[in-house]
């Protein structure tokens, strides 16, 4: 059954073009990951500060393994998560 996470994510002032570019490269590399189904990025047209990432995965140990590669590690972490206000991520299961 798929692993769904759904993240809200809210650039700080003035930095929401750094975290769009992070996004950018991290979005392509994760969607090549073998247990990746959908990894989707939305922007906000009302409040562009803030984005929306759709991410399905195989199972939850797929999940753990893009939590654990490197382009995660270094677009993620050391790249957006510092110019965020706020982060928040849901998960879920197909239900029906």
């Amino acid at each position: 059954m798929s692993y769904i996470i759904c993240a809200t994510w809210l650039a700080r002032a003035g930095s929401e073009e750094s975290v769009l570019e992070a996004l950018k490269k991290v979005a392509p590399l994760s969607r090549q990951e073998p247990g990746v189904l959908q990894y989707i990025v939305h922007r906000s047209q009302e409040e562009p500060r803030r984005f929306f990432l759709y991410e399905e995965y195989r199972d939850e140990a797929a999940f753990q393994s893009h939590l654990e590669s490197d382009h995660f590690k270094k677009y993620v972490l050391e790249e957006a998560l510092p110019h965020l206000e706020s982060r928040r991520r849901e998960h879920f299961s197909i239900a029906l």
